[in-house]
């Protein structure tokens, strides 16, 4: 007896309260927040997105057909904050704010007389009720691919998070009917639900012509389509904002200083979604009809610390793509760069042919300097896995100003410079 007294004094014991205090803890700060700013969601119209990719896609694009509609709008994003006209990049290095921030969010925007908010909804954001106490009208699903598997344990587990919001909004449900995991979502009971599906949109007559590249963009947009009809906003007005729209901040961002190949900037950051994007530009350097285009790529991972298993799977995925790949330094925090940059590499073993070449340039700037003094008329650089952020991590909790899109502006220009002087 007393073996299995220590034994659960040691082990058992210290699990169950620590996650008896996991339990109490989020929740009550969640209500805490809610109640000392009185509750602001009660006060206005509330959607919640959420999946592995598109969430900030959709929330802009949502976002501006409710302006274009004439309804003062507020926003939360890895892109940005926006309350009304008023916008701020988001430079927390989190999607999904803290409660507290969350609450005061929606009081201003209230004060601002926002009628509708738009959250993005992240599974760690879930697992600490961060979505708790905020009156979620409708959840909209854009797709779900693996992604945060070490912080969460498992896939299941990560989808098993984006489940719980489901069942925490009672209301409308939006589908995403073409990916996989459709009928986990559309098993969850609600008041209403509504299906959108890229292919069927293919099938009907809708006339849409966004000015943003890609097949996922089309699919993003539809889903924010179809959340603007169950507020009674009919699909011309909703046209009429998306084509109006000629970029999103680091999603599919081209990055023209008058040069004579094409830069692009994107955010993709896991393999699925690096797919998705080489697909893009793949089709897009095609279009050139120059049969000697080539494809540049610039790629990180996804940062220190996390998801180090997709490593060798994005370095795979480069080699299938890219004729000229350059791995650099992204968000390392305290990893070692060049043991990422290894791990990437690792992922050219698994093809058999080599047609690309291979540059480890650990300084990122020197990194986009290289791809760009590469690039010849109709070529592509993509640089992939920042986006429109504005820092870099690194070790010890310091982070650097960075911006992937005025760093390719800047070395651009300099690459101009320097060819007239030539």
């Amino acid at each position: 007896m007393e073996k299995i007294l220590r034994f659960l004094e040691k082990y058992i014991i210290p699990r169950f309260l620590y996650r008896l205090g996991q339990l109490i803890y989020h929740p009550f700060l969640a209500f805490f927040a809610a109640t000392y700013y009185g509750f602001p969601s009660r006060k206005m119209t509330v959607i919640g997105i959420t999946g592995t990719k598109g969430k900030s896609s959709t929330i802009y694009f949502l976002s501006k057909i409710f302006e274009e509609a004439g309804y003062k709008t507020a926003a939360i994003s890895s892109i940005q904050f926006k309350i009304a006209g008023n916008e701020w990049t988001n430079k927390l290095k989190m999607t999904m704010p803290g409660r507290s921030q969350i609450q005061k969010f929606l009081a201003d925007a209230v004060a601002a007389r926002c009628k509708f908010a738009i959250i993005e909804v992240t599974s760690q954001g879930v697992e600490q009720s961060r979505h708790r106490f905020i009156n979620f009208d409708t959840a909209v699903f854009t797709n779900l691919a693996p992604e945060h598997i070490e912080a969460h344990g498992s896939f299941e587990a990560y989808k098993k998070a984006k489940l719980k919001f489901f069942k925490y909004v009672k209301n409308n449900h939006v589908l995403n009917k073409d990916d996989k995991h459709f009928e986990d979502f559309s098993a969850i009971p609600s008041r209403s639900k509504i299906a959108y599906s890229f292919k069927s949109l293919q099938r009907m007559s809708l006339e849409l012509s966004l000015q943003i590249v890609g097949e996922f963009n089309l699919s993003n947009a539809i889903a924010a389509i179809k959340t603007a009809e169950i507020y009674g906003i009919p699909f011309d007005i909703s046209r009429r904002a998306l084509e109006k729209i000629k970029s999103i901040p680091g999603r599919m961002e081209f990055i023209n200083e008058g040069q004579n190949f094409k830069v692009i900037v994107d955010y993709a950051h896991t393999p699925d979604s690096l797919v998705a994007v080489y697909e893009t530009v793949e089709k897009y350097k095609l279009e050139s009809k120059n049969p000697n285009a080539k494809m540049i790529c610039i790629l990180g991972s996804a940062g220190g610390g996390r998801d180090k298993w997709k490593r060798p799977e994005m370095g795979k995925i480069a080699t299938e793509y890219c004729d000229e790949i350059i791995l650099t330094n992204e968000d390392p925090y305290d990893e070692n760069p060049e043991a990422i940059l290894e791990e990437i590499a690792s992922g050219f073993s698994q093809v058999s042919s080599f047609k690309f070449q291979v540059s480890k340039i650990i300084d990122r700037r020197e990194a986009i300097r290289k791809a760009l003094r590469l690039a010849k008329e109709d070529d592509v650089v993509i640089m992939t896995g920042k986006g429109s952020e504005s820092l870099m991590m690194m070790k010890n909790g310091r982070s650097i100003s960075w911006d992937d899109r005025q760093v390719a502006r800047e070395e651009i220009r300099n690459l101009h410079g320097h060819r007239k002087l030539l």
